[in-house]
């Protein structure tokens, strides 16, 4: 039996600069998917379209941890925690914001690869209250780390970004139940995964049309489930490869107030969060390390 699909929703533009942007979550229909509370897609651009040395501008963040997964790219950043490090194209920037750290990101096209190309994702993964006033942490993982392995009859291939998949393991750390996969499907190929009626799951496609549970899902769109058990299959309709991101995981049970870069379970925790940050408590990011 096939998982249903409650709803799908396209991405809206939320540029930044010369960015092209798609805020894909939060969304009218859903504010989160398992701990994930924000997706925004940077859709293919040439060039470094942040327009600056600096990128797309220093900014805080409070009670969650930012993920980063480059398609094409090489993604620079910094934070005021003293991180500096770079990932290449299919690399992924991991850090959690914790009791309050500011950081940018630069991303501009890969000089290992030769294309003129950026392109991917970033996403907010909600921590536990328990977590969300613990010192800063930050991983940058390269393409070569990330768990990945083909699809049964040469379909395609199944990244582990985020938690696990079968015998893969994703080294990002885990405050809740999480997954985060990427599916690369060969054209006319099929991909099938068994759900957990217990999570949450959510897939986005980012430029391909598939098909999804007899349901078409176009470009810069995401389609959701509901909790009720059964398999979820993919089918590559084009005659070209498809890639789509499958996330979610188990419902976060705690208040979720978001507002800007911060996302707590209250608004006194809000407005503490502020004021911290315009105390100058969050450090400054040094650029010339």
């Amino acid at each position: 039996m096939k998982k249903q699909i409650v709803f799908s929703s396209k991405g809206r533009r939320a540029d930044i600069g010369d960015m092209i942007v798609y805020r894909i979550l939060p969304n009218r229909y859903a504010g989160a998917v398992g701990p994930f509370v924000f997706l925004d897609y940077l859709a293919p651009q040439s060039g470094n379209q942040t327009g600056k040395e600096t990128g797309t501008g220093a900014h805080p963040h409070r009670g969650i941890a930012t993920l980063s997964y480059i398609l094409h790219g090489e993604d620079h950043h910094f934070d005021s925690a003293g991180n500096v490090a770079k990932v290449n194209s299919g690399g992924i920037q991991w850090m959690k914001a914790g009791n309050g750290i500011i950081h940018d990101e630069t991303l501009v096209p890969d000089p290992n690869n030769g294309i003129d190309l950026t392109q991917g994702f970033q996403f907010w993964i909600n921590l536990p209250g328990k977590n969300k006033t613990e010192t800063p942490g930050y991983m940058a993982i390269q393409a070569a780390d990330v768990p990945q392995k083909p699809l049964a009859q040469e379909a395609g291939y199944i990244k582990v970004i985020a938690g696990s998949y079968e015998e893969l393991h994703s080294k990002i750390p885990a405050y809740t139940e999480q997954f985060l996969y990427h599916i690369h499907l060969k054209p006319g190929s099929q991909f099938t995964m068994n759900t957990n009626e217990e999570h949450e799951y959510g897939i986005f496609v980012p430029e391909t049309e598939v098909l999804i549970n007899e349901m078409y899902t176009g470009e810069v769109e995401s389609v959701y489930f509901g909790r009720d058990n059964g398999t979820i299959e993919i089918y590559n309709v084009n005659e070209a490869a498809a890639d789509m991101l499958v996330f979610g995981g188990a419902p976060y049970t705690e208040p979720i107030i978001a507002e800007g870069p911060f996302v707590m379970n209250t608004h006194e925790q809000i407005a503490e969060a502020y004021h911290d940050f315009h105390s100058g408590k969050y450090g400054q990011i040094n650029y010339n390390q």
